[in-house]
């Protein structure tokens, strides 16, 4: 991780942090914790504060477009290769008796640390109470994300991806998180191999593949004392993205789909791929099929909306995932639409409202005229 910031440099800043609202306080549950709500002077953002446990923010990881002059261009040594899974970033730390998983900004999330005891082993935490994990979490029924891997049908699935430890910025060492995987039965991320910087070919097989079963991409980490990183998406990763953010579409800067038509454009010429008429419709229909649908929920209940739906172990903690979701989207209206017990779980559904999108289809359908 490219910081030299310790600790102790974080505790010594945190006064002044707060000062100038770079971090912000919290509580979950009896916990009061300080988190970083941007990058500031080195500490990168999602750094959380319990007291004097700093558990530092996941670092940002490069994107490489081209693959071969890529990784001539960034590594020097050999590496790693991972699957790259759809899903949201998590920490998962003990904190006292509690064990909390802190999102990328580094909030406490609700849904993540009540189900933490049905996505994996906790014993690693009893025997290393330093330990941090950083896993995604993915699976249709989540309160972040529409998107999900194919290959989680259900529910949500935690997949580990680095370790690291309380108060240091560091991974630990690839072999070394291998054994503790191992040792303590936790669910991974798919693991690939160790690859040479002139191994482009044997990855362009590998990407492909991924591409093709609608897989998100890979990520490279240096096997070397700077441990460095960089991921590499698939083409139809980009589809994905578009598709579940089409109906959400005002909320969010052209960019978004416009770089995502680029990387798509740039995955399929390096690759020696063509835009298929089953890509093309696939594309085409990432865009129309969502604007279709909140052009229908627009008509039927006069608001453009998702519906979220999640499970959770214990009632209180779906209540506190609501509030937090209230709290922390501004331009975006949270509704619950039920709490009920099914099963074992207490399910939750809510609803996201686009107002940007809800406000211009209520002028439109209204009969409002426009001027191009």
């Amino acid at each position: 991780m490219p910081t030299t910031v310790t600790d102790q440099t974080v505790i010594q800043r945190l006064p002044a942090a707060l000062e100038k609202k770079k971090f912000l306080k919290k509580s979950f549950k009896g916990l009061d914790y300080c988190h970083a709500i941007d990058d500031w002077q080195h500490i990168p953002r999602g750094t959380t504060v319990f007291n004097d446990q700093v558990i530092f923010g996941y670092p940002h990881i490069g994107r490489v477009l081209a693959l071969e002059a890529g990784l001539r261009a960034h590594f020097q040594a050999p590496f790693w290769v991972e699957e790259k899974i759809n899903g949201f970033n998590v920490r998962i730390v003990r904190i006292e008796n509690q064990i909390v998983a802190l999102t990328r900004g580094g909030f406490v999330c609700p849904f993540t640390t009540d189900r933490l005891p049905d996505l994996m082993p906790l014993a690693i935490f009893q025997h290393q109470p330093e330990i941090v994990v950083c896993a995604e979490v993915a699976g249709p029924d989540n309160p972040y994300l529409e998107s999900h891997p194919p290959f989680v049908e259900t529910d949500v699935q935690l997949f580990i991806f680095d370790l690291m430890r309380v108060g240091k910025p560091a991974f630990v060492p690839y072999q070394d998180k291998l054994s503790l995987l191992e040792k303590y039965a936790l669910p991974s991320v798919p693991r690939f191999g160790r690859f040479e910087i002139n191994s482009a070919e044997k990855i362009r097989k590998l990407i492909i593949e991924l591409h093709h079963q609608w897989h998100e991409g890979i990520v490279f980490k240096e096997d070397s004392e700077r441990d460095h990183r960089a991921k590499y998406v698939t083409g139809n990763s980009n589809i994905d993205d578009i598709r579940a953010a089409a109906d959400n579409m005002m909320e969010l800067p052209p960019e978004y789909f416009t770089n995502r038509l680029l990387r798509l454009a740039l995955f399929l010429e390096e690759n020696g791929l063509t835009a298929s008429p089953v890509m093309k419709q696939e594309l085409g229909a990432a865009f129309l099929e969502g604007l279709h649908r909140a052009v229908e929920h627009y008509r039927q209940e006069h608001r453009v909306y998702t519906t979220f739906r999640c499970r959770f172990r214990n009632k209180e903690n779906a209540e506190l995932m609501l509030n937090h979701l209230k709290q922390a989207s501004r331009h975006i209206k949270i509704v619950q639409r039920g709490l009920k017990m099914e099963g074992k779980h207490w399910l939750l559904e809510f609803d996201r409202i686009y107002p940007h999108l809800t406000g211009m289809l209520g002028d439109l359908l209204s009969g409002r005229m426009i001027f191009d």
